[in-house]
């Protein structure tokens, strides 16, 4: 009994020693849409779906043998805003822009197909992706709501590697925590006021990029 238990400990130590050991690491640059799914209405604003683009430079660790690791990218992000408003018989339109820093990081699992592997390889992935809003374009919103600096989503997704450079994914991310912090309170009506900006008012997001690993 002795014995087993000293060969399973081994083996456990030699695997956490292969493991780091094979590891691999890659870097390079990615790009790709974003369209937002901002809540159709806040207030008195009717929003539409947007797309913005995003870019910049990503890292991935992985361990080839069971297909398991790590990715994160720090991304710039520009996301326009398009939405209504009404005023008694009156609508107005108004248009602008965010720019945002992303930091995505994901646990990624690739399915490792002996013979095909070296040629494509399906991924999945999930994690959080962090926002931080560096400018805006907003300044006609500005007088009606004010928008949270910092955004946090949880993104889940589906994509392909090819030929162990190229990976091309898709994502949706669900927003957790409020997309509008303030907003204009109409007529006095705080329960109102309230009610725009509840835990219903978060931003959601289709991502699509490709990435060239080095």
């Amino acid at each position: 009994m002795k014995s087993i238990k000293r060969f399973v400990a081994v083996v456990i130590v030699c695997v956490a020693i292969a493991l780091p050991a094979s590891a691999q690491f890659s870097f390079g640059i990615k790009a790709g849409a974003k369209i937002n799914e901002i809540p159709e209405n806040i207030g008195a604003f009717e929003f539409d779906d947007c797309a913005g683009f995003t870019g910049g430079i990503m890292g991935e660790f992985t361990f080839p043998i069971v297909g398991l690791g790590v990715d994160a990218s720090v991304m710039y992000s520009y996301e326009p805003i398009s939405a209504e408003r009404e005023y008694g018989k009156k609508e107005t339109s108004y248009t602008g822009a965010n720019h945002y820093l992303d930091i995505p990081i994901n646990l990624k699992y690739k399915l490792l197909i002996p013979a095909v592997e070296e040629f494509v390889a399906p991924y999945v992935f999930t994690g959080p992706n962090f926002s931080f809003m560096l400018s805006k374009d907003t300044q006609s919103f500005d007088q009606y709501f004010t928008q949270n600096p910092v955004e946090v989503a949880w993104n889940l997704g589906i994509g392909l590697e090819l030929f162990n450079h190229l990976q091309i994914g898709a994502s949706y991310g669900w927003g957790l925590n409020k997309y509008i912090t303030d907003y204009e309170i109409l007529d006095g009506n705080v329960a109102d006021a309230n009610r725009y900006i509840s835990n219903g008012n978060r931003k959601n997001c289709w991502t699509i990029t490709a990435a060239y690993l080095f």
